[in-house]
């Protein structure tokens, strides 16, 4: 199972068991010189202590490539060859594999402190002496083979931790979303709708938003949020939201606190999500023209999220049967955005909508009410 310890973030972190001696003695090694004398010597010793998978090569240019076909488990590097001496085979390494740790021994008969820090200050892990002593290289590549192993055996886990956390945060974020979409059709049953109005909407918001050029992360984001637009209406009194008729001036007044209560109830939270939710309820009833509530926000100053669901809801809102007034043909709803467009409603997302209107209205079919758009 491994020990554990407690990492920089305080989180504990599990340490991978030593590797058994089969692990280490089936690991990769690729010996470089450009002495085959001295590649026969070091094979011969490896052999002997066991090592199984063993590659070697006179020619330090092929370096880079032999390692990027399958990544060994340690390279055994001369320091001293013609055209390509060691620290620059080092250098290549480290320029073409920059996430990797690379298992780097230097093979040297050079012993000088110079040498040594040179080889050191390019990213080698240890030295091998020449000439050989056959104990001196079975410690050595023992202790390097079990480090290189203990490393990727870590950086796996940490992979697997990885995968976890984002396999629960893709979990969290669903139930974030389904309670947002239940939210939000629970605030329209209390408006005398079906329920379907949300889902129609959103999926607009989501279609309209890949026309203005959103990526795929922000048009997920404003489908998922939009639905909570109108959660403040959850607090508006019955005889205020359910009046069949106009309301009087301080109807209207009670109505629009909708937009800061729905913002109340979603704020303070980390999410992305619940921010945009908690942004788009709060100025769904803003205007272009800086005559909306509740902060008389103005052309840009409103967000585009808001921009683009503002258009999305009233055309679905008028488009869609109520007890109090019969569904409004395609045209005339259209007739409506363009009436306001520049007004009420950002020219530029009036006209995106007319582009995507086709798919807007087969959402009609995909998702309908008790009662069909005439």
């Amino acid at each position: 199972m491994g020990q554990s310890y407690l990492n920089t973030e305080g989180n504990e972190q599990l340490i991978p068991d030593a590797p058994e001696i089969t692990e280490v003695l089936e690991g990769r090694i690729l010996i470089v010189d450009d002495n085959p004398v001295n590649t026969a010597l070091m094979e011969k010793i490896l052999r002997h202590e066991g090592y199984t998978q063993i590659d070697v090569t006179c020619k330090p240019v092929k370096v880079v490539e032999m390692y990027g076909d399958d990544p060994y488990d340690l390279v055994l590097l001369d320091v001293h060859m013609p055209t390509m001496n060691g620290l620059q085979v080092l250098a290549k390494l480290r320029e073409s594999f920059p996430d990797e740790y690379l298992p780097v021994v230097m093979l040297t008969a050079d012993h000088s402190d110079e040498t040594r820090n040179q080889c050191l200050s390019a990213g080698a892990k240890d030295f091998i002496g020449k000439p050989f002593d056959r104990t001196e290289v079975a410690l050595r590549v023992r202790n390097i083979m079990e480090s290189r192993l203990l490393h990727k055996a870590l950086k796996d886990q940490n992979e697997e931790l990885e995968e976890r956390v984002q396999e629960r945060t893709q979990q969290l974020y669903e139930a974030q979303s389904k309670v947002i979409e239940c939210l939000g059709k629970a605030a329209e049953y209390r408006d005398n709708e079906t329920g379907m109005h949300v889902i129609r909407m959103s999926q607009s918001c989501a279609l309209l938003g890949k026309e203005l050029g959103l990526d795929d992360e922000q048009c997920e984001l404003i489908l998922r949020a939009s639905p909570m637009h109108d959660i403040g209406k959850i607090a508006i009194p019955d005889e205020v939201l359910l009046k069949p008729g106009i309301l009087n001036t301080q109807e209207w007044e009670t109505m629009k606190t909708h937009s800061e209560v729905g913002a109340e109830i979603l704020s303070g939270y980390d999410s992305e999500l619940m921010q945009a939710a908690a942004e788009i309820a709060r100025t769904h009833h803003e205007r272009w023209d800086g005559k909306g509530y509740p902060s008389g926000l103005k052309g840009e100053e409103i967000p585009l999220y808001t921009r683009i669901v503002s258009v999305c809801d009233v055309f679905d809102a008028l488009t869609s049967e109520r007890p109090y007034k019969k569904a409004w043909s395609v045209k005339e709803a259209m007739d409506y955005l363009h009436a306001h467009s520049g007004t009420q409603f950002d020219p530029a997302v009036v006209e995106a909508f007319v582009r995507v209107l086709d798919r807007v209205v087969s959402l009609r079919y995909r998702f309908p009410d008790i009662t069909v758009m005439h």
